[in-house]
């Protein structure tokens, strides 16, 4: 289980997650996607069913400014919103379940977004400790040469011979495009951000990635060099 005290945008992926009720939901990571109610669904047994947190918690608190304040709710709040919806379903009097209610196209571009994150969560960690990825000062994925360490342990080096160049770069893209939907959103929702707070919000979504990145994961400093921290 993940620290509390440390902050996430990810959420860990499971190839099988039970709900209470005990319906299972099954997702192979492939060209096929599962229908977006289920993928919601999943998305909400992982959350609050997981060990990794919902919420974004940055560690240490005096170190917060107000911006980083308002965007860390912005995001919580968004992230809150997607998972109410996709928790609860509408049941009338004789037992017949409701047509899931219909949101703009922005709300679920935002929950694919989500969604696809939360899928890849395990691939971009294990793209972090061969040094495939790194973390950039925009608050996206930068690849690098997808080399292989000489000290790999077997793990590694099974999960990079199944791994083609296409499909690294697909997951690396698609990683990347919902995080930028996700910054987006937090400057739309909120009333304080315009389009001017992007380069800054940019910042504070780094940040955070680099904290919830583990020790010896490629991070790009304030200078603009690359360290593993």
């Amino acid at each position: 289980m993940k620290d509390k005290t440390r902050s996430t945008f990810n959420v860990q992926r499971s190839k099988t997650e039970t709900i209470k009720a005990g319906s299972t939901f099954n997702v192979q990571r492939s060209g096929v996607r599962v229908g977006s109610g289920a993928s919601l669904l999943l998305l909400a047994a992982l959350l609050f069913g997981g060990c990794t947190l919902a919420k974004v918690d940055v560690n240490v608190v005096s170190e917060r400014t107000s911006l980083e304040n308002q965007v860390l709710g912005t995001y919580n709040a968004l992230s809150e919103d997607v998972l109410l919806v996709a928790s609860v379903r509408g049941v009338s009097p004789t037992g017949k379940v409701d047509a899931p209610q219909k949101h703009s196209p922005e709300h679920q571009e935002a929950a694919q977004a989500l969604e696809a994150i939360a899928f890849h969560a395990d691939d971009v960690d294990t793209f972090k400790r061969l040094g495939w990825v790194g973390e950039s000062l925009e608050g996206t994925l930068a690849p690098f040469e997808r080399a292989l360490p000489e000290k790999a342990p077997a793990d590694l080096k099974a999960f990079a011979a199944r791994f083609t160049e296409g499909e690294f770069k697909q997951v690396v893209d698609e990683v990347n495009r919902s995080r930028e939907i996700l910054m987006l959103r937090v400057v739309r929702t909120n009333e304080n951000f315009t389009a001017k707070d992007l380069p800054a919000i940019r910042k504070v979504f780094a940040r955070i990635n680099r904290q919830n990145s583990a020790p010896g994961t490629r991070v790009q400093g304030d200078d603009g060099k690359w360290v593993n921290q």
